[in-house]
């Protein structure tokens, strides 16, 4: 596993901490309505402390290093916790839209609620039970993430409507693109845009810029995040495809088997033969493993694999020279060519 650095692991610390006190705060308050409150509520928390990243929040805090913030206080902290249940919310819906069984190695919240149905032997489809506690856990989470931005000025709240509003633009493109198949090369992108780069790098970025009250510097971090957010979907489809169960906590090839719209599988479309084409098409989730392998052969073949890690690089390179139009302050250019380094060459 690609070891994180500190600027990663520091921030990752203190706002789990936070996330830990936030959760536990709101299953004292809510468990006195109904003790079965309890059950969404330490879902979530199981969920959030499951082994996730904090990439996000990195992000936010050292674009609030960057526009003047005190690196060692908390007047950002809000906001890191904010993007990061914000992720959780993407993350356990999104399981639903894909049923998918597992992430990060363990059941799915949906999955869970399923296994729980069955379990108590309740009336009703157990599968229906568990996509709509799930959906309401993620519901949660969003408006936890809601509140933690309550108190930010108007230039916060704006760049945080702008997340908000993206990501799940960005997921809604995705899923038609995932049932009409075949999307473009472009039309992979534009999902990666705003459902990954701008979500993932650049607001966070800007939200702790304009945390600092620093909105002038959003332009420049946006010609930074920009490119490195588009690297960082182009290493994830690749992930998808060829990734390590043990170190993603996914199947091999699960973005193959839910037939996601990535970059990678429409290179590898656009260049395919005929026959290759042929291979291409079986992604879905009824692939065997060994035609899992098939595709991923094709999409070496193709050059669709080469031009995905070329494209990574030229990216990674464009978005660290771009790092010489933000300030330099308490370490923060250094801090973002860590991250950028990171996020780019990651395994899992």
């Amino acid at each position: 596993m690609t070891a994180a650095p500190w600027q990663l692991t520091e921030v990752a610390q203190r706002t789990s901490d936070a996330l830990d006190a936030i959760v536990a705060a709101e299953i004292t308050t809510w468990s006195d309505l109904d003790p079965s409150i309890e059950m969404p509520l330490s879902d979530l928390a199981t969920f959030i402390s499951g082994g996730g990243k904090r990439i996000r929040p990195a992000y936010c805090h050292w674009g609030f290093v960057a526009g003047g913030g005190d690196p060692s206080g908390d007047d950002a902290l809000a906001a890191c916790c904010a993007v990061e249940m914000l992720q959780a919310f993407a993350l356990v819906h999104d399981d639903v839209m894909d049923g998918s069984p597992t992430r990060r190695g363990s059941p799915t919240v949906w999955a869970r609620y399923i296994e729980r149905h069955q379990a108590g032997a309740w009336q009703g489809e157990a599968r229906r039970f568990g996509e709509a506690a799930a959906i309401l856990v993620g519901d949660i989470a969003m408006v936890m993430a809601d509140r933690q931005m309550s108190a930010y000025a108007d230039d916060a709240r704006r760049i945080w409507d702008l997340l908000r509003t993206e990501l799940n633009f960005g997921q809604y493109l995705d899923v038609l693109g995932t049932a009409r198949g075949h999307v473009s090369v472009e039309g992979a992108r534009t999902i990666m845009r705003n459902k990954t780069a701008g979500y993932t790098i650049v607001r966070p970025l800007q939200l702790g810029a304009a945390v600092a009250d620093a909105a002038h510097l959003h332009p420049w971090l946006d010609a930074h995040g920009m490119p490195l957010g588009v690297a960082f979907q182009l290493r994830d489809d690749m992930l998808g495809a060829f990734g390590d169960e043990a170190k993603t906590g996914k199947p091999v090839g699960d973005d193959l088997r839910e037939a996601k719209p990535t970059v990678l599988l429409a290179r590898a479309r656009a260049t395919a033969s005929p026959e290759q084409l042929e291979v291409l098409d079986r992604v879905g989730p009824d692939i065997t493993d060994d035609e899992v392998a098939s595709i991923q052969t094709v999409m070496i073949e193709t050059g669709a694999v080469e031009a995905c890690e070329r494209e990574i690089a030229e990216l990674l390179e464009q978005a660290t020279a771009a790092l010489d139009l933000l300030p330099d302050v308490n370490g923060s250019r250094d801090a973002l060519t860590a991250l950028a380094d990171f996020v780019v060459r990651r395994d899992g």
